[in-house]
């Protein structure tokens, strides 16, 4: 089955219809269509909320100035740690994630080839992809306990009595940074939002598999610790998304069942580290470019400029050329326009020297974190509300045999909620809030780890300045992708 028109599949072409209706005649005087494989076909009333957005952020970082020296190191300060904490062993969790994995691998290749009855494709890109990289934001880094390879990797290791993964037979370059990841993450994107058919079951069955084996071999040929330190993607972003959180914790060894968790401020993890290498933060910029693309690439602005007809879409292989060049240029772009404004604010506020400048982008590419977390919830927030219905049914029946395991297969998918326009208002607001708290969040970051580099505290204010304005330029972009006419 290969789906080449859209990459979200979504049988809810009458609503299409009946929502557009609805929405273009009560917004009609100051909307653009909103078409997305990320749910429905929505207008979102573009000036009010991008005047609204961009004002929020500019006046969160006027209130920056304004605020005490002191209430930015009393925040700094602000933790609680909470000891004797049931954690639960890392290996075990490991294993049944990777059984786990098998089973859906096994949807995959033996279910129904349909992608919103099958469970492979919506746990992959619903949950895994979306709901789970949300959730690292709140409750902190979880990709230790459920990664698919550490469980395995320890009972290789008992059955052959050698120290695979701990050992490792290569040394991972130190040079190199982080490019493994950028590297490895860009094939992710690519087949997620240019590859003809990212949801067919049989074919994400043999891509999981695939990329499974080959970082199993990765982690036993440079050592699972440094390879899921810098060159495992998703080992990577999620630790990044989890600075965000404001909990974390640390897993504890095999032999140990007791930990810490720390409560904190959103993001304080973020000031209290080291500045990463610069190959680091061109990763997550990488991440913030390709999601930033994935929405751009739908647009009717981004398909009449390289001569494809919007409303006579003629599916994903016309645009594949086109698409895989966007999808390079787009984290260039931002890393191009992030650095300028980082460097030309530091050299304003007095700082001549450019390795320590480089450091500075370095560390203050955490700030982007939120911004990016902010930005992949509010695009996929209504393809959370819909496929997530689906995968709720599927379980049930994942092998499509009849089965009705927990009660749920009958369920019936609707988009009820947003047949009203207060429905409609609500996820509207939603997806604003979300972009516009995340902003606002990545400027306060921004600028209480500028005041770790300079002295005294007008410098630090004077160096976020061209920062803050791509940052509210960011804010605009992302408001103005879900309110512009999409073919998705």
């Amino acid at each position: 089955m290969l789906f080449d028109n859209s990459r979200r599949v979504h049988n809810l072409k009458p609503l299409y219809f009946a929502l557009a209706s609805l929405s273009t005649t009560v917004m009609a005087t100051d909307a653009g269509a909103h078409g997305t494989e990320r749910g429905l076909v929505m207008l979102l009333p573009t000036e009010y909320y991008l005047t609204g957005g961009a004002i929020a952020v500019a006046a969160s970082f006027t209130i920056l100035l304004l605020l005490p020296e002191g209430w930015f190191a009393r925040a700094a300060r602000a933790s609680h740690i909470f000891s004797g904490v049931f954690l639960p062993p890392v290996t075990a969790t490991s294993l049944l994630s990777f059984l786990f994995l098998a089973f859906l691998v096994a949807t995959g290749l033996y279910s129904t080839g349909d992608p919103l009855e099958n469970p492979l494709p919506l746990f992959v890109w619903t949950f895994f992809w979306v709901a789970f990289t949300l959730l690292q934001a709140v409750l902190g880094n979880l990709w230790p306990w459920l990664n698919p390879w550490t469980g395995p990797l320890a009972l290789l290791r008992k059955l052959s009595d050698r120290p695979l993964g701990k050992t490792p037979f290569l040394t991972l370059p130190p040079a190199l940074g982080y490019t493994s990841a950028i590297a490895v993450f860009f094939l992710f994107a690519w087949y997620e939002l240019i590859s003809l058919a990212p949801e067919d079951p049989s074919g994400l069955a043999l891509a999981v598999t695939t990329y499974w084996v080959l970082t199993l071999a990765a982690m036993i040929l440079f050592g699972e610790a440094e390879w899921t330190k810098r060159g495992e993607p998703f080992s990577v972003y999620f630790r990044m998304i989890g600075l965000l959180a404001p909990l974390s914790a640390s897993p504890p060894s095999d032999e140990e069942t007791r930990g810490t968790i720390r409560l904190s401020w959103p993001g304080q993890r973020c000031v209290d580290l080291a500045p990463p290498p610069i190959s680091a933060a061109l990763f997550l910029l990488l991440t913030l470019g390709t999601a930033s693309f994935d929405g751009f690439s739908e647009t009717f602005t981004w398909l009449s400029a390289i001569g494809i007809n919007p409303l006579e879409f003629p599916g994903r292989s016309a645009v594949t050329v086109a698409n895989t060049f966007g999808l390079i240029a787009a984290p260039m772009v931002l890393a191009l326009l992030y650095l300028s404004a980082v460097l030309l604010g530091a050299r304003i506020a007095g700082e001549r020297s450019f390795g320590a400048m480089l450091k500075l982008a370095s560390h203050l590419v955490y700030s982007i974190v939120p911004i990016s977390i902010a930005f992949h919830g509010a695009h996929y927030l209504s393809l959370m509300l819909m496929n997530g219905q689906y995968l709720y049914a599927v379980i049930s029946d994942p092998f499509a045999l009849g089965w009705n395991l927990f009660g749920t297969a009958e369920w019936h998918v609707t988009a009820s909620f947003l047949i009203d326009i207060e429905g409609v208002k609500r996820l509207w607001a939603a997806q604003t809030i979300i972009i516009v708290v995340g902003h606002c969040i990545g400027i306060l970051l921004a600028h209480m780890i500028a005041l770790q580099y300079f002295t005294p505290p007008h410098r630090a204010t004077v160096s976020q300045i061209f920062l803050a304005l791509v940052m509210v330029f960011y804010t605009v972009f992302g408001l103005w992708l879900l309110s512009t006419p999409t073919v998705g």
